[in-house]
Formats: structure tokens, C-alpha cells, sequence
């Protein structure tokens, strides 16, 4: 019967297409959770850095070893692509964005607003990229990603308020740190942009060799010296190796995919995990405390994350159509 027949052929078509959604959703959100990992883990690192360095040098250092390391990478997995040249002022914004002003802003900011503050604005990240995201891209999410993101915000809040807040700052320590939230506003919405014309080494390489050029005045006005004649502890040259390699390398890779496949909105939604990581490493490596509030703080988080992506994750069994030419 030709009805049966076309069943026949049709449902080993369905398995497979479901399972390959399947990888790929499992390759997302996994790739996801590894880069707020990466990213949470760098805060812990970084203080581990300032005990030999100065922040604009900790800065330089990373973006100075991280280029060579992701053009090395890049050459031996052919993933280096050729950028057109209508797209270079992009790439500049971006870089301008993320790591210029985002690290200006909140290096910076952190002397003339408590940590508490700072760590409070920059929640805010993750409610901000949506807003932004609708009115660029028209990206949406539905009223219960919403209520997740919500929820999450409130854990990331519980979070930090678990050690004993210190609200202390001034105009110009608020400003500075709005600052780095709108430039990682900016930042992820041109990745949006990028996204569809060049994979994750070929952006953040280009991003990091224009941070590169824009840190390298201030570096030479400010720190060189101071760093000539530093001695550096091993720790710390150990940090600054982390940060290259994962803070300003890996993480922005696999960052720039999870964007262009889940959108800004959805993708930035996971930053919420990086004070949750923050805290765990925190308290291992520095042992810092782990009050109930802060165990609280982070399950809210969790169950708020899983409701921001909970439809996205329901899937109905259809056709999948695989574009052969978005770049991985």
C-alpha cells in the first residue's frame, strides 16, 4: 500500500532527525553551562593574578597570549575564514565593546563601587541583552522564559547578598560600571550579527587582536614599567595563563556559536550561572564562606535557568532542515 510505504520511509527519517536535535541541543546548552563555568572560574583567577600584576596588565597579558593560541588552533582545524572587508568595522565595534570598554568599565568601576554593587549591576546583563534583542532582532521569549529569567536575577541577588553587602559608591563608580553592562550589551548582539557570516575563532581572533591594539597605548602610559619590574609569583603566571587560554579564548568560541544557534536573549540568560560558579570556586580554592542563603541563592538560579529555557528544550518530532554552509 503506497500509504505504508511512505510511513516506512518516513519514520527512520524522523528518528534521525530527532536525534541529531537532540545532539545538538545536548551540544548547546552543555557548551553553554562549560563557558559560565570558564567564565566564573576567571573571577577567582583574576584575584589570584592581582596578587602580582596590575589590572590593565593582566588584561594585556591574556589578549597578547590568547591570539597566537586561537590563531594556532584555528590553522590546524581549518576554521580560520577570511573576513570581508565591509565587515571589519563590525569586528572593531565589537572589540571596542568587549574586552575595551566592558573591561575599562568595570576594572575601573570596581575602585568607586562595593563589589556587592557591582556584582547587582552587572545581574542585570541578562535582562538588558532581551530588551535590546527584541527591538534589534526581533528575537522573543515567551512569558515563561521571561518568569525564568526573572526568577534567575532573584537567585543571582540572593547570591550575592549571602556575605555581608557593603552598598558604598559614587556617581562615577556607577556609571563606569553601567558602562560595562551596556559594552557586554553591545557585545553580544554584534556576535549576533557576525554570527551568520563567521564561526567563533574567526570573530573572537580578530576581536582580541583589536583589543590588543586598543589596551596597548594605555598599557605602555600606565603599567609597563611597573611590569618590567615585577617578579611575579608562579600562581599568578599560572592565572594569567588561564585567563588567555579559557577566559579570552575558549569561552568566546563556543559563546559566539550558542548565540547564533539560541539567539542573544536565550544564550545570555546563562550568565546567571557565573556568580553560582563564582561562589563554588570561591569557596573551595579561597574559602570563602557558604552560607544557607548563598545554597538558596543558587537553586533559585538553577530552577530559574531551566524555566527561561524550558520550550526551547521541548521539541516536536519534525523534519530538520541542516543548512551545509553555517559555519561551526
Amino acid at each position: 500500500m503506497p500509504h505504508c510505504g511512505k510511513q516506512e520511509i518516513l519514520l527512520p527519517h524522523l528518528e534521525i532527525s530527532d536525534n541529531l536535535m537532540k545532539s545538538k541541543n545536548f551540544s548547546l546548552y552543555s557548551g553553554l553551562v562549560l563557558v559560565m563555568f570558564l567564565w566564573g572560574m576567571a573571577f577567582v583567577f583574576f584575584k589570584i593574578a592581582l596578587e602580582s600584576f596590575r589590572p590593565i596588565s593582566i588584561i594585556m597579558m591574556r589578549l597578547v597570549v590568547s591570539v597566537p593560541f586561537i590563531f594556532i588552533a584555528a590553522k590546524l582545524l581549518k576554521k580560520l575564514q577570511k573576513v570581508k572587508k565591509e565587515h571589519y568595522k563590525y569586528l572593531l565595534l565589537m572589540a571596542f565593546f568587549e574586552p575595551f570598554l566592558y573591561f575599562l568599565g568595570e576594572s575601573f568601576g570596581l575602585v568607586y563601587v562595593s563589589s556587592t554593587l557591582a556584582s547587582v549591576m552587572v545581574a542585570t546583563i541578562p535582562l538588558i541583552v532581551p530588551i535590546a534583542a527584541y527591538f534589534i532582532f526581533s528575537e522573543r521569549l515567551s512569558h515563561l522564559n521571561i518568569f525564568g529569567l526573572f526568577i534567575s536575577t532573584f537567585g543571582v541577588v540572593a547570591v550575592v547578598l549571602s556575605v555581608e553587602a557593603e552598598w558604598g559608591a559614587t556617581l562615577k563608580g556607577i556609571v563606569l560600571m553601567f558602562l560595562a553592562v551596556l559594552s557586554a550589551t553591545g557585545y553580544t548582539l554584534l556576535s549576533k550579527k557576525l554570527s551568520g557570516f563567521y564561526n567563533g575563532f574567526t570573530i573572537t581572533i580578530w576581536q582580541n587582536i583589536f583589543g590588543v591594539s586598543m589596551f596597548l597605548p594605555i598599557f605602555l602610559i600606565w603599567d609597563f614599567k611597573v611590569l618590567m619590574n615585577t617578579v611575579p609569583q608562579t600562581n599568578s603566571i599560572y592565572a594569567v595563563l588561564y585567563l588567555a587560554i579559557f577566559g579570552s579564548s575558549v569561552t568566546f568560541i563556543i559563546f559566539t556559536r550558542a548565540v547564533r544557534e539560541l539567539g542573544a536573549a536565550k544564550a545570555n540568560i546563562f550568565a546567571n550561572l557565573i556568580p553560582v560558579f563564582t561562589a563554588v570556586a570561591s569557596f573551595f580554592l579561597l574559602k570563602e564562606e557558604m552560607p544557607l542563603l548563598k545554597v538558596l541563592g543558587i537553586l533559585i538560579v538553577l530552577v530559574g535557568l531551566i524555566l527561561s529555557q524550558l520550550k526551547s528544550l521541548k521539541r516536536k518530532n519534525k523534519g530538520v532542515t541542516i543548512p551545509e554552509n553555517i559555519p561551526i
